[in-house]
Parts: C-alpha cells; structure tokens; sequence
C-alpha cells in the first residue's frame, strides 16, 4: 500500500484510471443498494410490491450495458446518452454563451456558482463535451460519497473527492494533497477542472466565492511563485450556470425559513443524494451556461475573488422567473410564465415563500449593485 501510494500520490482521491473501470463496474452490478435505487427510479409505483421481481432484471439490464465498457471514455459516452435524455425531459432550452473565447488544447480551471449539487458539473461538461472539448475533472466533497456506489459512479465519471471530513493536522494534508492534485492535473495531464466557488450550494440565490478555495489553489505554489505567476499557470475562468427553475427551490426554502426561525435543521442521512436525484429528474425550464474571461491580473486572493464574483454575477442570465420575483420588466412577461412562477410557492409557508422568491430574486439585485456603486 505505502508503495502504491509514493508512486501515485493522489490514489484516494483522483478519479478512476481506465485499469479500474472493470473492477468499479462490477462492484455496481453486485450492489444491491444500487440496485434497489434504480429499480425504485425506473418503476416508482411497482418496485415496493415487485421489488423482487424486477432488481434481478435492473442487475441484468445494467450489466448488459456496461458489459462492453473498459475504459473511462466509453463509460461517459454511455452517460452521454442518458444525459441527452435528461435534457430533452426536464430543460426548455439549454444555452450557452463565452465558449467562443477559449481554446480546446488548453486547460482551464473552471470556478463555478454552485446552485444544483450534480446538475452544474454536469452542464458545465455537456457544454464543452457539445463544443470539441474534453470532458472536465470535477471536484466533489467527500460527503456526498457515503455511499460506495456514488463513489464508484462519481469516480468513474472524472470526478475527485475534497476531503471535508478532515480534522486537526489531516486539514493542512488533505488541501496541500488537493491543491498538488489541481495542479498536476491542469499542468501535467492538460486536463481542465471544476470546482464551485464555495463549499455548499447557494441556495439563497447569492453568488459570492470564498476567498479560502482560493488561498488552497495557491498552497501548492506559494514557495515556487508569485500569486500573479500561478494565476498565469492555472487559468482560472469564472463560470455562470443560472437555471430558470430550481427543482430543489421548495426544499431549499423550507431549510432556511427553518433556520430563520431558530430551528435547528438536521440533515437527513441521505438527503444529498435526494438532492442529487431531484435536481437531476426536475423541471429545469432553460437553463444557460454562461464562461467568463481567464483571469490573469491580481495580486491576492481577496482580489481575484472580487473579479469571479464580478464575471459571474455580470454574466448571469436572467429568466422570467428571476424578473418575476425582483418585480423588473414583468409587463414583458407572458400570463403563462407567471402562472408558473407563482405555482413554486404553492401550499409553502408564507416565509419559506417569501425567501423562495428572494432566492429568484438575489441574481437581479446583484447585478444592479455594482451598477449603483458607480
């Protein structure tokens, strides 16, 4: 073990080398818990009664699908398809703007606003994957992988793992570790990065990053160069994913009015990963993905949070339903579209309702601010 890990230092954390795909794959196959999730996705109403009967056709179906696959490429083409069919179910229109301005031989690390936990990596890669470019590495905390099997499937998708489970001196180890990985990534691999602006989503509409991501992107750099040198080397361009419906906008309420209130919100044990699947089968309506300039002109990471910030709250595209709750050009705005904005908050409390429609409404007034400033 000590020996593989001196010849691949990142092993626990990078994602699967294609030698792994195999093993991964059939670790799913023989989960049942798997297993169980997607027979109860596929056959909602049948699987508690026919549960029996129909996992060992789910285990059958899934193995013939991946019964072909060995390597990582092959494994996101499979996903590619099934993702072409989220798109047409739960999206309107899926857009995208900015992409014009960067280039497919070059890596990028990509800090995004962070609104939905799968579905904003996700977007992110479709666009470039739609516009010549190789798919992304995707940064993805590590407690969202409780579970073996979205390990696996995370892992076997480009994705690898922030350690926030860490505690006292395996801090400063996990993002020392972390910080190395991005870089040999980026540098060495040539292969560009994902990652949300801060830990947790923002599910109060704000868009802002915390400087701390940024100080860990430095940490491996801070004795060979300056804060303006690794910003040449890395690439960092801001990224804009705005969604005309949240499916998770009810949810995200009802969690903060709690917290409003002084109430103490315990997560469930497994309400990431139903995060994950509403987010995902949700109503979507247009959803834009907008990708900013390379940032290559600041001298700490208090500044180049400001311009990420600057980038993705100009380049937010806003939906009807972000007009809508800011009360901003809504003679423009069809009875339709308003009959469904107004369907959101319906049978919510009168303050999660409230705080659902700021959360639409936050992305408006943002974009005002700075204008104001002047």
């Amino acid at each position: 073990m000590a020996a593989s890990s001196i010849n691949d230092p990142f092993q626990n954390i990078r994602p699967y080398h294609d030698s792994e795909v195999s093993d991964a794959l059939n670790r799913l196959i023989h989960d049942d818990e798997l297993i169980s999730v997607l027979t109860r996705y596929q056959f909602p109403r049948m699987a508690s009664v026919f549960g029996w009967l129909l996992k060992p056709a789910v285990r059958i179906f899934l193995a013939q699908k991946t019964g072909e696959i060995e390597t990582v490429q092959q494994f996101q083409t499979l996903i590619a398809g099934y993702m072409t069919k989220m798109i047409g179910r739960t999206t309107t229109r899926l857009s995208c703007s900015g992409i014009e301005n960067l280039e497919q031989d070059e890596a990028y690390l990509f800090v995004s606003n962070h609104r939905d936990i799968a579905m904003d990596p996700a977007f992110v890669n479709w666009a470039l994957y739609q516009n010549g470019f190789d798919t992304l590495r995707i940064a993805i905390g590590d407690n969202l992988l409780r579970k073996p099997y979205v390990s696996d499937l995370m892992r076997l998708n480009k994705s690898f793992i922030v350690n926030r489970s860490a505690k006292g001196r395996e801090v400063l180890t996990a993002l020392g570790q972390l910080s190395a990985y991005i870089d040999h990534s980026l540098v060495q691999d040539e292969a560009s990065v994902w990652i949300a602006q801060r830990e947790g989503r923002a599910k109060d509409g704000n868009d802002f990053t915390d400087p701390a991501i940024l100080k860990m992107f430095y940490m491996t750099h801070r004795k060979q160069r300056s804060f303006s040198e690794f910003l040449e080397r890395v690439k960092i361009v801001p990224v804009s994913i705005s969604y005309e419906y949240d499916p998770c906008d009810r949810a995200k309420a009802l969690e903060l009015d709690s917290k409003s209130q002084g109430v103490k919100y315990e997560k469930s044990q497994f309400e990431d990963i139903d995060s994950i699947v509403t987010g995902i089968t949700g109503n979507k309506g247009h959803v834009h993905v907008a990708f900013g300039d390379v940032i290559t002109d600041k001298n700490t990471p208090e500044e180049l949070a400001a311009e990420i910030d600057r980038q993705i709250i100009e380049s937010y595209y806003l939906h009807p339903s972000n007009l809508l709750a800011a009360g901003v050009d809504v003679d423009n705005i069809s009875d339709e579209q308003k009959a469904l904005f107004a369907a959101r908050t319906d049978g919510l409390p009168e303050s999660a309702a409230t705080i659902l429609q700021q959360m639409y409404a936050n992305p408006v007034l943002n974009k005002k601010k700075p204008q104001e400033a002047v």
